[in-house]
């Protein structure tokens, strides 16, 4: 399993991993942005902090399959 992993992480380093790369960024990047604009947005609340983080969290969770569902790998 570890074998599996670092064989991934070295073609993912070396450029080799992902067919797009540029799109894979900027999918991430979408995803990062509105999990850290709800984390923002809820902290400025007098809720408990472990309350935004955990929303952020699951709202982030579940928009990135969507970000990525047309991922491509080579």
């Amino acid at each position: 399993m570890l074998e599996i992993g670092w064989y991934s992480a070295k073609l993912f380093f070396t450029g080799k991993l992902i067919r797009h790369p540029g799109d894979f960024i900027k999918q991430i990047t979408i995803g990062t942005s509105i999990g850290s604009l709800i984390l923002l947005s809820l902290s400025q609340t007098e809720l408990p902090f472990w309350l935004p983080v955990t929303v952020s969290s699951l709202i982030t969770g579940t928009v990135m399959p969507f970000l990525l569902k047309d991922f491509k790998m080579k």
